[in-house]
């Protein structure tokens, strides 16, 4: 699939969110326009349908919408990745650093069965790729 969507005219940039010296990009943007997201979630999709990936895991919020349309699209299970104590059942998880601080993501211990094929981390890029 070729791409010569402009995605970035569909996406918002606000500087110093959430503090100064970040350039923040608001996806909410492409999501409200019909056409954008369906181009988005068509570009994103289209590098794995031949891969037999087995789930999608994806960090909410925005990677929820994304990985979970992709997932679908793909013919894959989906993994959420939340925020600590969001889960109700035994977690792994994992502390990081920020530009702006710590963060910590949780998922379910038994999510991922050995010899599944995962695409990790889904998120947008604005060349329309896809997981970065």
């Amino acid at each position: 699939m070729k791409n010569k969507f402009d995605f970035e005219k569909h996406i918002r940039s606000i500087p110093d969110f959430p503090k100064p010296g970040i350039l923040f990009r608001d996806v909410t943007t492409l999501l409200q326009n019909k056409t954008a997201f369906k181009h988005a979630l068509d570009v994103m999709a289209e590098k794995y349908k031949n891969k037999k990936i087995d789930k999608v895991v994806a960090v909410e919020a925005r990677g929820f919408i994304f990985g979970g349309a992709i997932a679908h699209k793909i013919g894959a299970g989906f993994v959420p990745v939340r925020k600590p104590k969001k889960l109700p059942f035994k977690t792994n998880s994992v502390t990081y650093d920020l530009e702006y601080g710590t963060d910590t993501l949780e998922m379910h211990h038994d999510a991922i069965k050995p010899n599944d094929r995962v695409l990790r981390s889904f998120g947008y890029r604005r060349d329309g790729q896809g997981c970065c």
